[in-house]
């Protein structure tokens, strides 16, 4: 979908953003950062946009740093987008270094082609640093939105907590994606002016329709888009079990897996010894269309993850009008309210096939309108665009 940039608001004149991101969609991985983009397209709704994607080192460069502009519209979607890249230092453990240096090079190369900010707007704690210190040199507020669960797992390593430590308080606002990753960045003693502003869903893509076909003329069916890896972190595992307890005294339903990875063979292994090949099957990765298309033909959505911080797929099934079966963990809890869908304990096959069991008896009770009107309400292009709209507009009062 296209993204008109720069619409006049009540606000005032669109304002010029520089999305400096560690993670950004590529053409060796198109996936790779992607709500990170749908972060810049609903801020570029209300002001101009442009993103520089810090890519990381690259040792083939003919010069120590690189800056490309990125020109392919299925990577871009009409937003301005420049690939930032150096050469490692000889030296162990002085990259950091050469990430600054470039860093600086590269904003300067940007206001030489006539683009000057008036908000810099970091993603991701690994940019936060040489981000607010450029900010600082330049006198431009900065804005930092954290996506990365390493936080609430406890997970951030000496080096990025030191930057995250320097960082985070020195920047106008801090914006994590959702109140869990908000909590856990605190429980590593940081304090910084929080503020959070939610992933986006494209209702134009994921939307509802009301179902064609009655239920007593065919299964059930549950849809689960997971990706899957080695790790096991989505918690299919769980869900084949659970499903297993459920087919004892159920069959009324079929279970369709969107996603791939590295342990997908694991998983299909076990859904045949389980006895469940026939109600369960794997489609593979599929692109947004075809997951949205999945979405509008299902009755349910499952997500049985050990872990998730504020994850797209729900509020894709939110917006879809899906009533859904999740864990509680992480950020899930403030997206699923009893009016979505029931909880259970992550790692708990009991309790998932409790759920599972609960919502193919009561699904159709779920106002699928109201759902979908509330995804719309708060995770739409519109209302995320319209937060980031207010919160630069703060930072330069």
């Amino acid at each position: 979908m296209s993204i008109n940039t720069g619409v006049v608001t009540p606000s005032g004149q669109p304002l010029r953003i520089l999305f400096v991101t560690a993670w950004y969609p590529t053409q060796a991985n198109p996936h790779w950062g992607i709500f990170v983009r749908e972060h810049a397209k609903a801020a570029s709704l209300y002001n101009d946009i442009t993103v520089l994607h810090c890519h990381g080192r690259n040792s083939q460069l003919d010069h120590w740093w690189q800056l490309s502009e990125t020109r392919e519209l299925a990577l871009t979607e009409d937003i301005p987008t420049y690939v930032l890249q150096h050469r490692p230092s000889p030296l162990p453990r002085t990259s950091y270094f050469l990430r600054y240096g470039a860093l600086l090079k590269a904003y300067q190369q940007l206001v030489r082609q006539g683009f000057r900010p008036d908000i810099l707007h970091a993603h991701v704690h690994q940019v936060a640093l040489p981000v607010t210190l450029l900010g600082k040199l330049y006198g431009i507020p900065v804005v930092i939105t954290e996506h990365h669960s390493v936080f609430p797992r406890q997970m951030l390593s000496k080096l990025d907590l030191l930057e995250a430590r320097c960082a985070f308080p020195l920047a106008e606002k801090v914006l994590p994606v959702s109140k869990a990753l908000q909590h856990g960045i605190e429980r590593y003693g940081i304090r910084a002016r929080f503020q959070v502003v939610p992933n986006v869903v494209d209702n134009s893509l994921f939307y509802r329709v009301e179902n064609q076909t009655a239920l007593t003329t065919r299964p059930k069916q549950l849809l689960c888009v997971a990706t899957m890896p080695p790790t096991h972190v989505k918690g299919i595992t769980f869900l084949l079990e659970a499903l297993a307890q459920l087919y004892t005294h159920r069959q009324d339903w079929e279970l369709t897996i969107i996603g791939d990875g590295p342990v997908r063979g694991e998983y299909e292994q076990k859904t045949y010894e389980l006895g469940l090949s026939n109600h369960v099957h794997f489609w593979g990765g599929r692109p947004k269309a075809e997951v949205a298309a999945a979405m509008r033909k299902s009755d349910l959505f499952v997500l049985p993850s050990l872990w998730e911080n504020m994850p797209c797929v729900l509020i894709e099934a939110m917006s879809s009008g899906l009533p859904i079966v999740s864990t509680r963990t992480g950020g899930i809890p403030e997206i699923v309210d009893p009016d979505v869908g029931l909880l259970a304990q992550p790692g708990d096959v009991s309790s998932l096939h409790e759920a599972l069991n609960t919502m193919l008896d009561n699904f159709v009770n779920y106002d699928r309108c109201q759902i979908s009107a509330k995804a719309q309400q708060r995770y739409s292009y519109e209302a995320v665009g319209h937060l980031f709209d207010l919160i630069y507009r703060e930072c330069l009062k």
